[in-house]
């Protein structure tokens, strides 16, 4: 689903985490490429605090721009979207644990130790990469089934029902 480059091609050339997963989709969903960077450009190393890392919140973003719709400016509109991220995020801890930047990388990127630790073991591109690819492929895998909400048939995609 996502275009070229990808998301980790992105990544490499220089994108934050979450700018190389949201622009790699957001023109799919009417967002240009330019404003998907400046969206994004917070969010990278765990929204500069080595928390939550880059690509999950690049990929909620995305998960937002799929599951939302007009609906969502109520609590009850938004259950397909906290639906698909619970999933999201339960299978990204799945594959890594967690989805803390910090507890990802084994260093706090926001202290001058952690970033020396990070440069020193070349963590941004060893690690990341594939965080951003589990991303991706985590959020394909999420984007080609249907809204995790009941839908007319039913059919939740695989994803558990929301409260």
């Amino acid at each position: 689903m996502t275009d070229q480059p990808s998301a980790t091609d992105r990544f490499i050339y220089g994108y934050s985490c979450s700018q190389s997963i949201l622009t790699a989709y957001c023109e799919h969903y009417g967002i240009d490429h330019l404003t998907g960077v400046k969206i994004a450009a917070g969010f990278g190393a765990g929204m500069q605090k080595a928390k939550t890392c880059g690509a999950v919140t690049g990929a909620i973003m995305v998960l937002g721009l799929h599951f939302g719709d007009e609906t969502s400016v109520k609590s009850a509109g938004r259950r397909p979207v906290y639906t698909a991220v619970q999933e999201f995020i339960r299978q990204f801890e799945d594959r890594h644990e967690t989805v803390s930047c910090g507890g990802l990388l084994g260093c706090d990127v926001n202290t001058r130790e952690g970033m020396k630790i990070a440069a020193e073991n070349d963590l941004f591109k060893t690690q990341c990469p594939k965080f951003v690819e589990s991303a991706v492929v985590i959020l394909d895998s999420l984007l080609a089934g249907t809204s995790p909400g009941a839908g007319a048939s039913g059919n939740t995609g695989g994803f558990p029902q929301a409260d």
